[in-house]
């Protein structure tokens, strides 16, 4: 497999992921995963989620920007993993950004909600696996 075809597998399986898994740093150094929905992504560069300010994560984030960004297709045994640096955006041009109908449910102040918060993910490198192959590619803009 070769680095191009690895990187339209991994952006094929982004696209047709609802759900990605973010992985953060505890403050004991220990991974810990989080289902996030897909929200917004430019390429395997960038990636945007929505989450409460309140979260676990969301403290990790503030002690260790280091993170992951997992995207799985079970049946076809195909996995990409992001790795790379996480933001927290409060600003409300991003919230506004990734504000969806429904989210009064979770955020009941809506989109000024003090407990909503925009992460940005950037990716460094990037692992695509599918079957017994696998390929660590360098993600640039």
């Amino acid at each position: 497999m070769t680095k191009k075809e690895a990187i339209h597998a991994g952006l094929e399986l982004v696209e047709k992921s609802s759900t990605l898994i973010l992985g953060t740093v505890d403050e004991n150094g220990y991974p810990n995963s989080k289902a996030l929905f897909k929200m917004e992504h430019d390429g395997l560069k960038h990636f945007w989620f929505g989450t409460n300010t309140s979260s676990m994560h969301l403290q990790q984030i503030i002690r260790n920007p280091k993170a992951s960004v997992y995207a799985v297709d079970f049946k076809n045994f195909m996995g990409l993993t992001l790795l790379g640096t996480i933001k927290i955006l409060q600003d409300q041009k991003s919230k506004q950004r990734l504000w969806r109908e429904g989210f009064e449910m979770y955020y009941p102040q809506g989109v000024t909600d003090p407990d909503y918060s925009v992460l940005h993910f950037s990716t460094k490198v990037a692992r695509y696996y599918h079957g017994l192959e696998k390929i660590t590619f360098e993600v640039f803009d």
